[in-house]
């Protein structure tokens, strides 16, 4: 075991190795005929998604080919940009994000299905479903007169479109600011959705409506003020499953016209997950009415079986990162899943437990000791008026391959995930591994208002963005510090979009405990997010802050822009030029005023890119860049044989 200071430990986890032949798995499903299809974002083709296609045999083939990808940007977060017919199987719908049209992908043959529009991308579609005959479909639709016009002026609808040929889309539901999930019958004579209306968010208060396409009668199923709904399902007997957190937690029911609504499973644990992107599923019901669904518990996910009989069991498969659960006949599903020691993959899991592989991770080649493992810990914190409270987290120890001199402590990176509604994932993500085989420690912090701990924890974020996150992340940090684990002195926080609102955040302060900082994209002024952001975020500060603008000076004391008196930690920063949610002039804004106070400060701003880096060259020379700037700071060596660049740091001495 070779011996030398953290930070500084030879390692196979490359920036190169964090994006070589790496994919980011969307939505799996069965095509209908013994085959499977899933989508796959590859930052070595720009960041695209290729629509994959898997024979019985096992061959794969790509069915888009070069320049192709399959992407909405609906609520500008996308998700169910493709979805197959019950029907006709192997005809794939798509939407193409070049120009957001659907198209219709059947023997090779890509066809338009929708107008081109007025402005540019103008209109986007998502999340649909076909009718049983295969003649006709529904999406979303989302409408922006202008490639530049306000939020207020986007429209969200769920239109009917022809499932053969180009048409002219037809509205069937109008009126709520976001819809979402329209789902048709089996019978073909009754469509679902979820809608909702600012200021609300899907994870706040939605409604489930069902609509009789004959009558044209109408009936709320769930949902409204405190309860959130999702994922409807129908089924050949004429019922609806959907998920809904009228307990606490979101968990499984089932309606009939009949007979209204009863709970199938109702237990404390996460079904549900924050509907941040169209499309997605975390359950599904077989053919024998049996149930299969992913749940959530302190963190980690499990599969498990829902029998008729109602009881429940949970399949012992390992898999702690679960999504895009799809019946595959009757007794099994498949997914695409993770663990922490196996970065996410496409399997097929039966009823039994079985697990058969189809769209295997990639073989990174690592010792296994070479890979950390989460231990979850929950740590004392503070709400915000002061009373204590519990928090949790996910810590990555150092890599077990290398040792350090005696009596060194590691530097530690807090990380905070985005949202700020969203949670940490215990599941293997190599780059997560670049900086602990480098001999870092890592705290991803699930700080109050993450999701996986039930409504009550989420909702501890309502009007305390800025204090709750940060007192939790200021706290994780401590814990492990006074535990020994981690070097007081090299403490560093990172985070991206509303993570990297709550890294500024938690830096522009006299008390902050950290030496460094990296913001991705991040929130540097609140007024001008709420003044200038897309529709599904526009009013998302109303909850977290307080209605703008009747609470501006909440907005001003919880903005770090206005907070750089305080600030003397040096920053990195790191930015798409691209990007409609978190705009650069956000960072720009913190840059500058770090500079003329002479704050050490690193600008990077990457061509092309939107929220999220997608380009395996952005990709390596962000987390590059981020590694030469602690190396600076912490004063430990990069590695001479992975040629890194060095990072202009201004400001510092």
């Amino acid at each position: 075991m070779s011996i030398s200071a953290y930070g500084s430990w030879p390692t196979p986890v490359t920036s190169e190795l964090v994006v070589a032949e790496a994919v980011r798995l969307d939505e799996v499903r069965p095509d209908g005929a013994d085959g499977y299809l899933w989508g796959e974002g590859r930052a070595s083709e720009g960041g695209r998604t290729e629509l994959v296609h898997r024979a019985p045999d096992g061959t794969t083939t790509d069915l888009l080919g070069e320049g192709g990808n399959a992407r909405t940007a609906v609520h500008e977060y996308g998700g169910g940009a493709w979805w197959t017919s019950r029907a006709e199987p192997g005809v794939v719908f798509h939407v193409d994000w070049t120009d957001q049209r659907l198209r219709r992908l059947a023997d090779g043959e890509d066809t338009a299905l929708t107008p081109e529009p007025a402005a540019t991308r103008g209109d986007r579609y998502a999340d649909g479903d076909v009718a049983p005959d295969g003649t006709w479909l529904v999406c979303v639709r989302e409408h922006h007169p202008s490639p530049d016009a306000p939020a207020t002026e986007v429209v969200n609808e769920v239109v009917r479109l022809d499932a053969q040929r180009p048409s002219t889309p037809e509205v069937l539901v109008s009126g709520p600011d976001f819809v979402a999930a329209p789902r048709i019958s089996h019978d073909g004579d009754h469509l679902a959705w979820v809608a909702w209306d600012h200021p609300s968010m899907p994870w706040d208060d939605t409604v489930l409506r069902v609509r009789d396409l004959t009558s044209g009668e109408e009936v709320i199923v769930a949902g409204g003020p405190g309860e959130s709904v999702g994922e409807p399902t129908w089924h050949r007997d004429g019922t609806l499953t959907f998920l809904s957190d009228r307990t606490g937690w979101w968990n499984l029911y089932r309606w009939t016209a009949a007979h209204g609504v009863e709970p199938l499973v109702e237990i404390d644990a996460e079904i549900g997950v924050p509907a941040w992107q169209l499309g997605g599923s975390r359950y599904a019901v077989l053919a024998d009415s049996r149930v299969v669904f992913a749940r959530s518990s302190e963190g980690f996910d499990a599969l498990a079986v829902r029998e008729v009989d109602g009881s429940v069991t949970t399949l012992d498969t390992g898999f702690t990162a679960i999504r895009s659960v799809r019946a595959d006949g009757s007794d099994a599903v498949v997914c695409v899943a993770g663990t922490p020691t196996t970065e996410p993959g496409v399997h097929r899991v039966a009823t039994d437990g079985t697990v058969t592989t189809l769209g295997a991770p990639r073989d990174l080649g690592l010792d296994p000791e070479a890979i950390s493992v989460p231990e979850p810990m929950t740590f004392s914190s503070v709400d915000r008026d002061g009373d204590a409270r519990e928090a949790h987290a996910l810590y990555y120890p150092p890599s077990a391959a290398h040792a350090a001199p005696e009596g060194e402590l590691p530097p530690l990176l807090v990380v905070i995930h985005g949202g700020p509604t969203g949670s940490a994932t215990p599941v293997l993500a190599v780059g997560l591994q670049y900086w602990t085989s480098r001999g870092f420690g890592v705290v991803d912090v699930d700080y109050g208002g993450s999701t996986g701990y039930g409504r009550a924890y989420r909702e501890q974020l309502r009007g305390a963005w800025g204090i709750v996150d940060v007192a939790d992340c200021l706290a994780a940090a401590r814990a492990l510090a006074d535990a020994g684990r981690v070097d007081p002195a090299r403490l560093a926080i990172r985070g991206g979009s509303a993570g990297g609102f709550t890294t500024l955040a938690a830096l522009a302060r006299a008390d902050t405990p950290f030496a460094a900082g990296a913001d991705h994209f991040g929130v540097a002024d609140l007024e001008a997010l709420a003044r200038d952001t897309h529709k599904f975020e526009s009013r998302y500060l109303d909850g977290l802050v307080g209605p703008y603008p009747d609470d501006r000076d909440v907005y001003v004391a919880r903005s770090p822009l206005h907070h750089v008196e305080e600030f003397a930690t040096p920053l990195i920063v790191l930015q798409g030029d691209e990007d409609a949610i978190v705009s650069p002039n956000q960072s720009e804004m913190i840059v500058d005023a770090l500079r003329a106070r002479g704050v050490p400060v690193a600008y990077l701003l990457f061509a092309g890119e939107q929220h999220g880096f997608r380009k395996a060259e952005n990709i390596r020379r962000a987390l590059d860049a981020e590694l030469a700037f602690y190396a600076r700071l912490f004063g430990f060596d990069l590695p001479a044989d992975e040629g890194i660049a060095p990072v202009e740091i201004e400001n510092l001495a």
